[in-house]
């Protein structure tokens, strides 16, 4: 199984506390060492930095969780192999494009079954399960929207009607995000937590680091945060239950 990591927020935010408590499991802390991707959003547009070696030993992960990068949407993931080879281009996060705007995914479980679900103009670059159901989530949108919605807050309450479709082929855990949603869908396990004002000291699961949010924040600031697992010792993350998906917006559940 992998791991997955998403946040929304309402002003950029700085990911970095969050991706090196994801990037200690990558190999070290979890058995997740055959890739990790992330990809965050600034305005319309996303940058991706994948690797197929272990986020733990990873320098450009060690780049990305030493770099104040700050954004409003992020998907990011790391891996432990099951369906397609080691490689980049099995590796998630996938973007592809959709009525002008970058789509993000990534998914976490196995699909059997899955060659047969069809994928319209999407082609699959590689050979996993996971690529090949988010190529047919697009395709479905497609066919069921003739032209962009007018908030893609429809598009997204579409997939997630689909996804208990998916979810009857295996385990199918899911973020997508278009930079300003985004999607999570629990099939076994999942977890948010939404931080505010008050904020206040957040404690690492997987290392020996805390932050004080209440000094890197404003009182108008909502950061919501998805993972496998919850990152954090001492806060209180919400239990999503299979079958469950949570749209986000922005930082708030909405």
């Amino acid at each position: 199984m992998c791991e997955l990591l998403g946040m929304s927020a309402n002003v950029p935010t700085d990911f970095c506390f969050s991706f090196k408590g994801l990037r200690e499991r990558g190999g070290k802390t979890g058995p997740h060492k055959d890739g990790w991707g992330v990809a965050f959003y600034q305005g319309k547009g996303v940058t991706t930095f994948k690797d197929p070696n272990p986020s733990y030993q990873s320098e450009i992960a060690r780049l990305l969780t030493d770099y104040p990068i700050k954004t409003t949407a992020l998907v990011a993931h790391i891996r432990q192999a099951n369906s397609g080879g080691i490689g980049l281009e099995n590796t998630h996060p996938f973007t592809r494009t959709l009525w002008g705007r970058y789509w993000t995914y990534a998914h976490n479980g196995q699909l059997k079954d899955f060659a047969s679900l069809p994928v319209g103009q999407h082609q699959v670059v590689g050979q996993t399960d996971s690529e090949h159901a988010f190529c047919y989530l697009l395709h479905r949108l497609e066919q069921q929207f003739s032209q962009a919605p007018e908030d893609n807050k429809a598009a997204f309450e579409f997939v997630a009607s689909l996804c208990p479709e998916l979810q009857a082929l295996g385990v199918f855990n899911l973020l997508l995000s278009d930079g300003e949603y985004l999607l999570a869908y629990c099939s076994t396990k999942l977890h948010w937590v939404t931080r505010r004002a008050p904020f206040g000291v957040a404690r690492l699961s997987d290392m020996d680091l805390d932050i004080d949010f209440a000094k890197e924040t404003t009182a108008q600031d909502v950061v919501s945060v998805i993972a496998t697992m919850p990152l954090t010792s001492n806060e209180q993350w919400q239990v999503m239950q299979s079958g469950q998906s949570q749209l986000f917006y922005l930082g708030e559940a909405v």
